[in-house]
């Protein structure tokens, strides 16, 4: 696809389902989901898995359990015949008996906040030990970050709290090999970089409720609205943001500020806007303008320079995914249509999602990572031209086989609904043509305006060229 072939004009609106309810994960999912993990453990030849857990990143902990522990610590002990042990500090106890596997409970009130009561105190490495810690021949533990260092041995990189690693060293012969055992979870071929028909119903609520609120909060751009007013319109239903809310008019991160403000949006303004739940993110970036004379002079061909190319490429890696293919191919894709030299991209053009925003990417340079069917993709471009405003319409798909499609279209008919719907407006209205292994999650998909004024005019395929 070539940024010729690109047009700006005038489009009806995706449709948003605003009252989808969320899909809860089945108890054969979860058992499914050990099952996995433990044949990933086989194969790299682990025996004990010791998952940690908090707030922020608690996802290969909840994986499994269904929650993560908030405000405290956690960690969840998982070995190869299927026993589970639960660590957790005082205000965590009692999800012992609502977690989705059945698992032994210890108290640790080190995990819990500071300066709470420290009854029941033990020392980290001899609950280790009371464990059996020792009769294992390589453990794997799992923080949340997949290391792929080409200077470091990855294996041996911990990015969990010093005082559990030490206290697990402590209860360890010299014979016990401790390794990172992230990549069981999140590396190639992990357990959860593949989803079962449960899985994505369940996580494409959230990206409907993304590309939902991104959709009211770009209708609501007007001229001296808040930052702080668009960005209430980012979140909804009292769910958990993925990523830290953007609603930013302007010059950004003054003051180092992260978050929406009081600020009022001023005409001609380049302005961003990103939110994100489970299951998907969605993102925009253009400037505050009804039409392209209202450019700054110095961007005055912001289109042609930038908006244009990216949605090429955009259009060029939905229309290329497909099961089977290397991870490489779609980098080596964006490389021939977007080239780095000149748009200076550097993070990988998309990348897996699920409970956290950013799970890991197939799709880096070398790669030979195979697309598989259950992923679910952030379609995540990011150029950057300099003297010019970004551009960005990062949304959530699916790939899926004929099993698959047709187990959602069996056991979730209105979400198959809602993907039917979507489709046909990539096909009709922007002239993008996906091929059947392609669900969009988001409403959004592919739909981009540049200038948020011109609420009726987005970016598509022109079908005379």
């Amino acid at each position: 696809m070539k940024k010729e072939n690109i047009q700006l004009t005038t489009l009806p609106k995706p449709t948003i389902f605003p009252d989808v309810a969320p899909v809860f994960l089945t108890d054969a999912t979860i058992i499914e989901r050990v099952n996995k993990t433990i044949e990933r453990m086989r194969v790299e030849a682990i025996d004990l898995l010791v998952i940690y857990a908090d707030k922020e990143h608690g996802s290969n902990f909840e994986y499994f359990t269904g929650f993560i522990p908030r405000f405290e610590e956690g960690l969840l002990l998982l070995d190869q015949t299927g026993k589970c042990t639960m660590i957790l500090g005082n205000e965590n106890l009692k999800m012992n008996a609502h977690a989705r596997i059945t698992a032994d409970l210890i108290h640790y009130p080190a995990f819990s906040l500071p300066n709470q009561p420290m009854t029941n105190e033990q020392d980290l490495s001899a609950i280790f030990t009371s464990l059996n810690v020792a009769d294992n021949k390589k453990i794997g533990l799992v923080g949340w970050k997949l290391f792929t260092s080409t200077l470091q041995d990855n294996s041996q990189i911990f990015d969990v709290p010093y005082f559990i690693v030490e206290a697990l060293k402590q209860a360890l012969p010299k014979e016990t090999s401790l390794v990172n055992g992230t990549h069981v979870l999140i590396g190639e071929n992990g357990s959860r970089v593949t989803n079962n028909a449960n899985e994505l119903a369940h996580y494409e609520y959230g990206a409907n409720l993304a590309s939902s609120c991104m959709l009211r909060a770009l209708d609501a751009i007007e001229p001296e609205v808040k930052e702080s007013e668009i960005g209430q319109l980012l979140n909804a239903q009292g769910q958990a943001n993925t990523v830290i809310t953007i609603a930013a008019t302007g010059r950004r991160f003054e003051h180092a500020n992260l978050y929406p403000t009081a600020k009022p949006i001023q005409l001609g303004d380049p302005m961003s806007l990103t939110t994100g739940f489970k299951g998907g993110l969605s993102s925009r970036t253009g400037f505050v303008i009804a039409e392209e004379s209202q450019l700054p002079v110095e961007q005055s061909d912001y289109l042609d320079r930038v908006a244009k190319p990216y949605y090429a490429a955009m259009v060029s890696w939905l229309e290329a995914i497909q099961i089977g293919m290397r991870g490489s191919e779609l980098y080596e894709l964006i490389e021939a249509v977007l080239p780095q030299a000149q748009y200076h991209w550097h993070l990988n053009p998309g990348h897996l999602t699920a409970d956290e925003e950013w799970l890991a990417s197939p799709i880096y340079s070398g790669s030979n990572e195979i697309v598989q069917s259950g992923m679910i993709f952030q379609l995540d471009i990011i150029p950057s031209v300099a003297g010019y405003t970004g551009v960005s319409a990062e949304e959530c798909i699916a790939v899926a086989d004929e099993r698959l499609r047709n187990e959602l279209a069996e056991q979730y008919p209105d979400m198959w609904e809602r993907i039917i719907t979507r489709k046909q407006y990539l096909a009709e209205v922007l002239h993008i043509q996906l091929n059947e292994e392609l669900l969009p999650l988001s409403n959004t998909v592919g739909y981009l305006r540049p200038f948020f004024l011109a609420k009726e005019k987005a970016l598509c395929i022109n079908k005379t060229k």
